[in-house]
């Protein structure tokens, strides 16, 4: 079988927190999401360590991106707790919830550019609304975030004027303007061609690593996964509920559950086997 992650680059092993070492940075316990009495999962648990390149896998339709819209506080969950370095998000007011909030990175499918704004506007929104530089430095700061994502010297043009990927990456620019712990991506490689796809996962491992960022993504891609996540869950759409998780390397070959080899294998595994 042909590995989808082939002369990708590869991650570091998935870690769990030793004796003495920091708490998870993110912890998901017993949660379940609901909308009008119907339950899209029930019970989801699981921890992300700090650096880990998390990614939350699972067939069209089984709650992924609801999901992550629940650990950014978009959802309110029916049931559970989501805590971040061990305080909980869940329960905080929004105050607190607002301070807390302003650690997350976070790129949307569209990469949800303002379309008025050039891309030196759009970056400079999260800079001018929660911090108290001034243009000047407003302005470096941003030419800096858009140079770490290969887009020196496009300050001055608008969304329409550059391509899908270009957009993207100008959406990862205004996520990392504050240099957040965390990142949130939402399907960042949809819409994109291959070598764009493979392109924006380099710039992930890049900013990870230097910014020592914890990385949450939804995805469906299997050549991303491979190459970058370093640790999952995968969501169950027939039992609804989170089935299986670690390195996604391994639960294509060792899950034990079907369902979760196929998806990872696109089913050429069992295809393969007598």
């Amino acid at each position: 079988m042909t590995d989808p992650g082939a002369d990708r680059p590869r991650t570091t092993e998935p870690r769990t927190a030793a004796p003495g070492e920091a708490a998870p940075r993110i912890t998901v316990e017993g949660l379940t999401m609901a909308f009008d009495g119907f339950v899209v999962q029930r019970d989801v648990g699981f921890q992300v360590p700090i650096g880990d390149i998390f990614v939350i896998m699972g067939a069209s339709g089984c709650g992924k991106s609801t999901l992550l819209k629940h650990m950014i506080g978009l959802v309110e969950p029916a049931a559970g707790d989501i805590r971040y370095d061990g305080e909980s998000f869940t329960a905080a007011d929004l105050e607190r919830r607002a301070v807390m909030s302003r650690r997350f990175g976070v790129l949307f499918q569209s990469g949800a550019l303002w379309s008025s704004m050039t891309l030196a506007e759009n970056v400079s929104v999260p800079l001018s609304q929660y911090t108290k530089l001034g243009p000047a430095e407003i302005d470096e700061l941003v030419s800096l975030k858009l140079a770490l994502v290969g887009l020196a010297g496009f300050e001055d043009f608008y969304p329409s004027e550059i391509s899908g990927g270009m957009r993207k990456r100008a959406g990862l620019a205004r996520a990392i303007a504050l240099d957040p712990d965390i990142l949130f991506f939402d399907e960042p490689s949809a819409g994109l061609d291959p070598l764009s796809s493979r392109r924006l996962d380099d710039l992930i491992l890049e900013l990870r690593d230097s910014l020592g960022a914890t990385v949450v993504i939804v995805s469906h891609e299997l050549a991303s996964i491979f190459a970058i996540a370093n640790n999952s869950v995968f969501l169950d759409a027939e039992s609804r509920t989170a089935i299986d998780g670690g390195d996604p390397r391994h639960l294509r070959e060792h899950s034990r559950h079907r369902s979760v080899r196929d998806f990872l294998s696109r089913g050429e595994l069992e295809e393969a086997q007598p």
